[in-house]
């Protein structure tokens, strides 16, 4: 018989960033987008677990007699356990999108015109 847990981490601090690759071409559309969400995942980053709240929670249930179906690694991905178990999937997402800034207003390049009247 096998047994599966999943373990659920929030933001841990990892090396993974620095194997991102940039897009040979962007969309100037989405310029001051880019650069809050990457100001904001920099600031998010830095406040992160450290990767061996991660490991605690592999190592609990991998030793545990009778594993739980799901671990949470962190005070935070607790808290959005707990949210997405009592509230709706609506304020769970506007609450991400809150945290990560998605919704800030941005100046809007000005328009021009389609159609010449």
């Amino acid at each position: 018989m096998m047994r599966v847990s999943v373990i659920e981490p929030a933001y841990t601090k990892t090396q993974f960033d620095t194997n991102f690759l940039e897009p040979d071409s962007t969309l100037d559309e989405y310029r001051e987008v880019r650069a809050v969400l990457g100001k904001t995942l920099k600031d998010v980053m830095a406040a992160a677990d450290e990767p061996g709240v991660v490991a605690d929670a592999v190592v609990k249930a991998a030793i545990a007699v009778r594993p739980k179906v799901r671990y949470t690694a962190g005070g935070l991905a607790s808290r959005l356990r707990w949210l997405r178990r009592f509230a709706p999937s609506s304020v769970l997402d506007a609450g991400i999108r809150k945290d990560l800034h998605l919704d800030a207003p941005i100046a809007s390049p000005p328009r021009t015109p389609v159609l010449e009247q």
